[in-house]
């Protein structure tokens, strides 16, 4: 454990901050409940950082054990103000550099750390420092995936300017938001063309010549293995199933979705749907849900089924999020782009990924060509932003 100067919590008092590096699969009793604890707490939610989602994400997804689970916490026994989880890249792209990065996998969706509201500039201050300290980070820290202009890069613009250095902005895409103070039926009527919302009334009457419609949603108590099973397969047999890209198509993901699915239940904070013909899903989807927002995690439907558009039938009966009193926006986790869930949220979030340097000077000296390097490439290539050649891997 490194244990760094003191640094202000308040106006009128200061507490000793340590960084400590932990064996997810090894918490304390304490620990595993502070970070439990910090999710619900967070200055921006994101569950792919909280223990029931990440912890096993570690242990699963990162076989070269390449992550290192950061917490920063007041003092030895003090509480957890922020946990992150960071990894060291060799690469920068396709450029030979070695730095720092936010640790993430495909399915992480968000790369905000969770740290405890208000304690955003300090966590960045903290988590910086511990890098300059440390002998394998070296260059910068690279943060995919911030909300753009949310607490944590708005905290981290101000550190990195503290630090006599930039939070550079190289990578933005906007992605499907839902957030409106309409009744779920107004909100459909407004984000769907009139032809449209015709046709959907037209294949759902198809629908239900073919025999008994029904939506379920999963209630806390159920066991959420069937919902698991029946998901998995069912996103088996499309084209994720044939590209290989499903999550059963790998016994680690699989074995990750299962851990979190069941955990997210634990936590009281899965929301699980599924529209049914006969009995059997056509379509499921499955939210996070971590106050005061939302996660649209995965979706799937029968492709045999298509001419029905099942999975934008089941996004429809998916707006009565909207009536949730503790649920404000959710994040679709989608593509930009993309054709069924674009069509129906008309809301954008807009995500960044951030390089803010280390302080060594020659750190500051690569971090300065890089600047130039992108800045030239973006000129060649006429682009508002770098192209991804020169963006860091994850």
């Amino acid at each position: 454990m490194t244990v760094h100067p003191a640094f202000p919590t308040s106006a009128d008092e200061a507490a000793p901050l340590a960084v400590r590096i932990v064996d997810p699969l090894s918490l304390s009793d304490d620990l595993a409940t502070a970070w439990d604890r910090l999710g619900d707490e967070a200055s921006e939610p994101n569950p792919f950082a909280e223990r029931w989602c990440l912890q096993s994400a570690l242990h699963l997804l990162d076989p070269e054990r390449q992550a290192r689970l950061v917490l920063v916490q007041g003092g030895r026994d003090g509480p957890v103000i922020g946990v992150m989880p960071v990894a060291p890249a060799l690469h920068y792209g396709r450029l030979p550099m070695r730095h720092v990065t936010g640790w993430a996998h495909p399915n992480h969706f968000h790369g905000a750390p969770l740290v405890r509201a208000g304690f955003e500039s300090l966590f960045w201050s903290i988590l910086l420092g511990w890098c300059d300290a440390s002998p394998w980070a070296q260059t910068l820290l690279h943060v995919p995936r911030l909300t753009e202009d949310g607490p944590l890069q708005r905290a981290l613009v101000e550190v990195a300017r503290a630090r006599g250095g930039e939070a550079m902005v190289v990578h933005r895409e906007e992605r499907a938001l839902l957030e409106s103070p309409l009744s779920p039926g107004d909100y459909w009527d407004a984000a769907v063309r009139a032809k449209k919302r015709k046709e959907l009334r037209r294949q759902a009457n198809r629908l239900a010549e073919e025999g008994a419609v029904g939506f379920r949603h999963w209630q806390a108590g159920d066991a959420p293995s069937p919902w698991i099973d029946a998901f998995l397969d069912l996103e088996a047999r499309g084209w994720k199933g044939r590209a290989g890209s499903a999550l059963a198509s790998h016994g680690d993901t699989e074995a990750w979705f299962r851990a979190i699915v069941t955990g997210a239940a634990d936590a009281g904070k899965l929301d699980m749907r599924a529209l049914d013909l006969g009995g059997r899903p056509l379509a499921m989807l499955v939210n996070f849900l971590c106050p005061p927002g939302g996660f649209s995690f995965k979706t799937a439907f029968d492709e045999d089924y298509a001419r029905f558009s099942p999975g934008v039938l089941l996004q429809q009966a998916n707006l009565d999020l909207l009536e949730d009193p503790k649920i404000a926006w959710v994040d679709s986790c989608a593509a930009p782009g993309h054709p069924m869930i674009d069509s129906v949220w008309r809301e954008r979030r807009s995500l960044v990924w951030v390089n803010v340097p280390l302080s060594a000077p020659a750190d500051r000296l690569r971090f300065a060509m890089l600047g130039k390097a992108e800045r030239l490439w973006r000129r060649w290539k006429g682009a508002a932003m770098p192209a991804n050649e020169l963006e860091s891997p994850t």
